[in-house]
């Protein structure tokens, strides 16, 4: 046993738990500087519980390092099982935080996010489910199935609702299934159409608020009645190519269904999507593409947090000595903003160490799944390399104002223990598996 767990920890990649390490650190360092004001009072003590997340993680992270994927197989589906049954629990009892119903309260201020550990049991179902069926004779069934793991999550966090959470599923999906061995076309299928039903589902507040002239066109694509035809036309296509195809066996009748059934997968999803999602949560999207629109509202956030990132300059106001986060300006500058106060205060220099860090783990893990074999540590180390690239791009974007607002924490950066642990979790198991690579 001794022989065993010297084995492991030699074979271990230790650059990546020091990068982390090092991320930790700074986040700890700029969740202290968020609390201080301008005139240098503490008003917060989120750095103080955040030094407890942080050591707590990282024995996470060494703890699930032991864990086998060949031997909690058996146990993964009472896993999935029982944070899926959470999140029904939370829909219903949980706290309500920032408009969302997502925590579960523990002791005083402090609580769980189940929907965060979530990700990492998704990531172990699908990981057995893969490897379990890739024989399958059906790839149709085979997507599906899969993807109804991912989106059983999915639905259920979207009723909290949670809608930045919810869309982490789907990096982690796509990547898995990649390399999983999921057929090329449906995954194209699935991007193209949730593609669709994003942009319509913006289009109404987009057309409302911001175009000077709506187009005509645009309104039978989602306002009532018009939508309605237009899928029974869509609908009536798809009919007629898949009958085409059952007689003729051409392939223009396929490509003609495939196409057909994108974009009534697509703009279905955007009807429910625009009856779903709360307008704050649209406008989120629609100020990404124009801060002005809203620029005391929706657009706050954005444009305080470009100025503080543009005011830090090449080399930042030193530790401390940010105007845009001590004056609070800066809105959730601990959680969804914490690379915003980063950048004002180490500057261009302190956001490229930042990059970097990120850079080099992401990078470790691609080339850890270049060289194992099992299909299941494949796919689930391609998950959790999603989930971080998805978050990092998402956060960082968030703050340079070049992606939506999602509010998505920074992993590793941001304070939060939910989120941390389980991303400490699927991190440990990933380098658990590495380290076993050439073990027979």
């Amino acid at each position: 046993m001794m022989a065993a767990i010297k084995k492991l920890v030699k074979s271990l990649d230790w650059t990546i738990v020091i990068a982390i390490s090092i991320l930790m650190t700074i986040g700890i360092l700029f969740i202290y500087s968020s609390g201080v004001t301008s005139a240098g009072d503490i008003v917060s003590t989120e750095y103080a519980k955040q030094v407890v997340w942080v050591v707590s993680g990282l024995a996470l992270l060494l703890a699930s390092v032991m864990l086998d994927m060949k031997r909690i197989s058996d146990y993964v589906p009472f896993i999935y099982a029982f944070f899926a049954a959470s999140l029904v629990f939370t829909r219903f009892f949980g706290k309500v935080v920032n408009g969302s119903r997502s925590w579960l309260g523990i002791i005083g201020d402090y609580g769980i996010q189940p929907s965060e550990f979530m990700k990492i049991a998704t990531a172990l179902m699908l990981a057995r489910y893969l490897e379990n069926s890739l024989h399958e004779p059906s790839t149709f069934r085979r997507f599906v199935l899969s993807f109804a793991i991912v989106g059983l999550p999915m639905g259920l966090i979207l009723l909290q609702p949670d809608f930045g959470t919810a869309l982490v599923f789907i990096p982690l999906y796509l990547a898995m299934a990649y390399v999983g061995g999921i057929n090329r076309r449906y995954l194209l299928f699935f991007i193209v159409s949730g593609g669709i039903a994003i942009v319509m589902t913006i289009m109404p507040l987009w057309q409302r608020i911001i175009v000077a002239k709506p187009s005509i066109l645009l309104r039978i694509l989602y306002e009532p009645p018009y939508i309605y035809f237009t899928l029974l036309v869509i609908i009536s296509t798809l009919a007629l190519s898949l009958l085409g195809y059952r007689f003729f066996k051409k392939n223009y009748y396929y490509w003609t269904a495939y196409v057909s059934m994108m974009f009534f997968i697509g703009l279905g999803a955007s009807i429910v999507g625009q009856r779903m999602l709360k307008d704050y949560q649209v406008m989120r999207l629609v100020v990404f593409l124009d801060p002005s629109v809203d620029p005391l509202g929706s657009g706050w956030n954005i444009l305080q947090s470009i100025t503080a990132i543009g005011s830090g300059g090449i080399s930042g106001k030193g530790f401390l000595q940010g105007t845009q986060s001590h004056y609070r300006y800066l809105p959730q500058q601990s959680t969804d903003f914490i690379f915003s106060i980063i950048s004002e205060e180490l500057g261009f220099l302190g956001g490229i160490v930042i990059f970097s860090l990120f850079f080099y783990i992401l990078l470790r893990l691609v080339f850890s799944i270049r060289s194992i074999r099992s299909v299941s540590c494949t796919s689930f180390v391609a998950g959790i390399f999603g989930i971080l690239l998805f978050h990092f791009t998402i956060n960082a974007g968030m703050a340079m104002g070049v992606m939506p607002i999602t509010g998505i924490p920074l992993l590793f950066l941001s304070y939060g223990g939910s989120s941390l642990w389980a991303i400490c979790i699927g991190v440990g198991i990933s380098l658990g598996i590495g380290a076993r690579k050439f073990d027979s």
